[in-house]
C-alpha cells in the first residue's frame, strides 16, 4: 500500500481511508475471525474497527505501520467484547492455511492459544499470524526486542506444554 494514500487518509481525505481499509480489510477480518470464532462477529468487528480507525486516524504516527495500528485496534476490540460478553468460545476458526491440517490439531491448537494471556495472544497472533517482525513489534508495543523474543519465547514454550499435555491425555 502506497505511504502516500495513508499519509492522506490520516490527514482526514475520506476517500483514501476507504482505500486504506479496502487493503487491510481481509487482515482485520481474519484477526477478528481469529478471536470471536464467529464469521457474523468478525463482519461486525470489521465495522467497528473501520469506525474506530476513522476516529482515531490522527493517532497514527508512521503510516509504515498502518497494517499493524489496524491489527491491534482489532485485538483489542475482540477483547473488549469477549470480556464484556465472557462467552465461551465454541466455535471454530476456519483458516484457508489451517484447513490443511488434521482438525483435532487445530482445535488443539485454538484451545492452547486461547489458554495465553491476552498479551500472549496478541504477540502469537501478530507474530505468526500477520508476520509483523520484531522490529515492528518493539516500535508498536514500545518494548524491546529481546524482551519480545522473551516472552514470544515463553508464549511458544507455554503452548508446547499445553499441546503436549493433551497429547498425552489422548494417548491415555
Amino acid at each position: 500500500m502506497e505511504v502516500s494514500i495513508i499519509e492522506k487518509a490520516i490527514s482526514g481525505d475520506d476517500e483514501s481511508f476507504l482505500i486504506m481499509m479496502k487493503n487491510y480489510k481481509t487482515d482485520i477480518y481474519k484477526t477478528a475471525l481469529a478471536f470471536l470464532k464467529n464469521k457474523e462477529d468478525a463482519r461486525e468487528a470489521l465495522q467497528e474497527v473501520t469506525a474506530r480507525a476513522y476516529q482515531k486516524r490522527h493517532q497514527l504516527r508512521k503510516p509504515l505501520y498502518a497494517k499493524t495500528w489496524l491489527v491491534r485496534i482489532t485485538i483489542h476490540y475482540c477483547q473488549d467484547l469477549l470480556t464484556h460478553k465472557k462467552r465461551i468460545h465454541t466455535r471454530e476458526y476456519v483458516d484457508p492455511v489451517q484447513e490443511r491440517r488434521d482438525e483435532t490439531e487445530r482445535i488443539a491448537l485454538e484451545e492452547a492459544i486461547s489458554s495465553l494471556q491476552p498479551k500472549e495472544q496478541e504477540l502469537v497472533y501478530l507474530k505468526y499470524f500477520h508476520g509483523i517482525t520484531f522490529r515492528e513489534l518493539s516500535k508498536i508495543m514500545n518494548v524491546k526486542e529481546n524482551t519480545l523474543k522473551t516472552r514470544l519465547y515463553t508464549a511458544l514454550a507455554k503452548l508446547k506444554q499445553e499441546l503436549g499435555e493433551e497429547e498425552q491425555h489422548e494417548q491415555a
